[in-house]
């Protein structure tokens, strides 16, 4: 059986491109612009994982969390942020993992997998201790800036990123 992912996020830019890459893993995904679609589809749809950004319209990333604990906390969630110094804050409200943006979606795609394999001992095991098994996996502005500059070429030199 294919395990479904929903994504959450507020841009559509993210949610399209997430999209892309995890259905060219196999996986089924479910889209959802706002806090309050994403519980919708949870309620209506059998979904297995969340990606769940935390400043979205209607109801924000925060809130759903908090609903999460109630209707399913067994629910593996990884919350995608921009936001920086969010980590104790996401692992207090349940989530399993926090990445920041950029995402690496190697990283993203590991975490995916690892998640998805666990068994459901282990996962109540962790939905009990979050201490013990939350992960946060920061984006390395270092990196990010030689992917983009492998990628792409600029008649401006970057600002704000030194060279180590």
């Amino acid at each position: 059986m294919t395990a479904k992912i929903l994504v959450v996020d507020d841009e559509e830019s993210v949610r399209t491109a997430l999209g892309k890459v995890l259905r060219a893993e196999g996986y089924e995904v479910a889209l959802a612009e706002n806090g309050q679609a994403g519980i919708e589809k949870i309620i209506q749809e059998q979904i297995d994982l969340v990606l769940l950004d935390l400043g979205l319209p209607v109801k924000d990333g925060w809130t759903l969390l908090k609903w999460l604990q109630t209707f399913n906390r067994l629910l593996p969630t990884i919350v995608i942020t921009g936001r920086w110094n969010q980590t104790e804050m996401a692992e207090a409200a349940g989530a399993d993992m926090l990445m920041e943006k950029p995402l690496d979606t190697t990283k993203l795609l590991q975490h995916i997998r690892q998640l998805l394999e666990e068994s459901v001992e282990c996962r109540a095991r962790r939905a009990n201790d979050r201490k013990r098994d939350f992960q946060n996996v920061s984006c390395d502005p270092h990196q990010f800036r030689a992917g983009l500059e492998s990628r792409v070429t600029t008649p401006f030199k970057w600002f704000g990123l030194k060279h180590n």
